[in-house]
């Protein structure tokens, strides 16, 4: 029988919530929001990203996005710009502030993956994170499904 407390996605929920409440806590005194943080971190890591790119790498809802990165351009953390060889495009960089604040909370969540791991070996902790990537891209059937209801049986 299917229990709740058992179930694998009620088990990564309670862990992804608990570490983004902890988390936002240890950063509030910095002035972002967590959903500004994975933004900046996004933009550290891949920089001149378009707003469709960024959701889907913060997965955070386009609308939302959009909302933010005004809220984070008011706050000299990011800026917008259009692309040289395509005028169309508005690419999203991190600004010289967003750069050093993101650099000094990157610690900060790394120590959070420390802890949260602590006990995985390095090739658990390698298998769960490939693990974790797989189920993601699983998800996709989901999403067929759901647009195609005709697939389900």
């Amino acid at each position: 029988m299917y229990k709740l407390t058992d179930s694998f996605p009620y088990i990564l929920n309670r862990v992804g919530v608990r570490m983004g409440e902890l988390f936002s806590r240890r950063i509030a005194p910095y002035g972002v929001s967590l959903p500004m943080y994975r933004v900046m971190a996004a933009l550290w890591e891949t920089p001149d990203q378009r707003l469709n790119d960024l959701a889907a790498m913060t997965t955070v809802e386009l609308s939302t996005l959009s909302r933010l990165i005004g809220s984070m351009e008011k706050l000299d953390l990011v800026s917008r710009s259009r692309l040289e060889n395509n005028a169309r495009t508005v690419a999203i960089n991190l600004t010289a502030r967003g750069h050093k604040l993101v650099e000094e909370l990157m610690p900060i969540a790394q120590h959070f993956e420390t802890v949260a791991v602590s006990e995985l070996s390095a090739a658990n902790l390698k298998l769960l994170k490939r693990t974790l990537v797989d189920v993601y891209e699983r998800l996709d059937t989901i999403e067929q499904e759901i647009a195609s209801p005709e697939l389900v049986k």
